[in-house]
């Protein structure tokens, strides 16, 4: 397959990638990807042979989200959920979509380094070794950041003791 079609076929992860790291706001996570592809089209030529092409594409789009949140007039800025996008009305009796809003809310909470790592290989699916390359970092301490990032999410979240955690997507506790 051609490095220009492998790309396009990166473009929905990037997308869901792209909308986390911008806190659920669709049109920033659209244009931080069409940013993304397009200086990785036009560094095509440049990019080492021997790396892998998600790691690279990855890695252009993290450090340009980078470079947008140090260009904010307020880096770190938190917008509460609810301000995203408004949800209709619930019945009561909906544990499991609060659950989910609180841990939103807790992996908005983490710092950028631990929610980066997070995002990447929980959301995106990204192993061990392709989200460390992506961002740029050794393969340990991408997994000190995704611990550190799991603890403090059970700790926001009240679920902290060991049998009370969520399952995890393989099946395993």
């Amino acid at each position: 397959m051609r490095e220009l079609d492998q790309i396009a076929a990166l473009t929905p992860a990037l997308r869901r990638y792209a909308r986390a790291l911008m806190r659920g706001d669709r049109d920033a996570g659209d244009d931080l990807v069409q940013d993304c592809l397009e200086r990785a089209v036009a560094a095509l030529p440049h990019r080492r042979r021997d790396a892998s092409l998600t790691a690279w594409v990855f890695r252009i789009l993290i450090n340009r989200h980078r470079d947008l949140m140090r260009q904010a007039a307020r880096p770190g800025h938190l917008v509460p959920v609810e301000a995203l996008r408004p949800e209709p009305a619930q019945p009561p009796g909906q544990e499991h979509h609060m659950a989910l809003r609180e841990t939103e809310v807790a992996i908005a909470r983490l710092p950028e380094d631990q929610r980066r790592a997070l995002l990447l290989v929980a959301l995106d699916g990204a192993s061990i070794d392709d989200a460390a390359a992506a961002l740029d970092i050794p393969r340990g301490t991408l997994l000190s950041r995704l611990a550190r990032a799991r603890a403090s999410l059970r700790s926001m979240t009240g679920r902290a003791g060991g049998d009370t955690a969520a399952p995890r997507p393989n099946g395993r506790p």
